[in-house]
């Protein structure tokens, strides 16, 4: 039994030697140096990516072509570039860091501007800034002080001699109450002057005053006044039938109230 079992053993152990013998006369040298060309070769791979990433990185929070030094602008007419840049608060800053939002409430807080859009990009021109300007219809003069209002009564710095637009002046005497402290008028107050604008196309300036409303000196001497707000048609045509009745009359008034169309006041003093 003993030697039974030794020569069992023995036979296995030569059985297992030739099995090792035959995978290694199978594999041939070129398969043994591929499979260690091929490990090799991924962590080299896997090496160089993540060293073109780190520089990549290292490139982008350290190269000055990605830091903002400039803007384009468009759409603008009164304002300038450089006041466009100046209220976008960007300067200097990273492009990573930049918000397009936060660009456009900054450029907001221009009161020529009605609306804008921006647009960010890769360098050399990273941000775009397109302005869309409030339009000013009105020249507002308060205290020998213009100032441009837009069609909702929205005040504008007044940044060029426009002798096409319809001039208002605040009466000297009065509180000025209608220029908001925000930065608003009533637009009521700019919806009368231009229907009155249209009414009398040869007239170029009207009076303001904070009780009367909007008024203008008549080519007779006296002064109408016709409040505010729409309905400018009606009240001019009731004051053009007071004024021929008093001429008619011989009366010369000093003022002619038709601010509350139903009830129409002539002042007949001389003032």
């Amino acid at each position: 039994m003993s030697s039974n079992s030794r020569d069992r053993r023995r036979r296995s152990r030569q059985a297992a030697v030739l099995r090792s013998d035959r995978d290694r006369v199978g594999r041939s040298p070129n398969d043994q140096i591929s499979a260690r060309q091929r490990g090799f070769s991924w962590r080299w791979v896997s090496l160089v990516i993540v060293l073109s990433l780190s520089g990549l990185m290292a490139l982008f929070f350290t190269s000055d072509a990605f830091y903002i030094h400039s803007v384009a602008v468009g759409g603008v007419r009164y304002l300038t570039r450089e006041e466009v840049f100046a209220f976008a608060d960007i300067a200097n800053q990273h492009i990573f860091w930049v918000s397009p939002e936060e660009i456009e409430e900054n450029v907001k807080r221009s009161s020529s501007v009605a609306d804008v859009d921006v647009r960010l990009s890769w360098p050399p021109q990273m941000v775009t800034i397109s302005v869309f300007e409030r339009e000013p219809v009105v020249i507002w003069i308060e205290g020998g002080a213009p100032i441009w209002l837009d069609a909702n009564g929205r005040v504008m710095a007044q940044r060029e001699d426009r002798d096409d637009l319809l001039q208002i002046v605040v009466e000297p005497n009065s509180t000025g109450e209608g220029l908001a402290l925000e930065g608003e008028v009533d637009p009521g107050i700019v919806f009368g002057a231009l229907q009155l604008q249209e009414l009398l196309p040869e007239v170029s300036q009207l009076r303001y005053d904070p009780v009367k409303g909007l008024g203008y000196v008549d080519g007779g001497g006296w002064v109408a006044w016709f409040g505010t707000g729409t309905g400018m048609d009606e009240k001019f045509s009731i004051y053009r039938t007071i004024a021929q009745n008093l001429v008619n009359q011989g009366i010369q008034p000093a003022e002619i109230n038709v601010a509350i169309p139903d009830y129409p006041h002539v002042d007949t003093q001389q003032r």
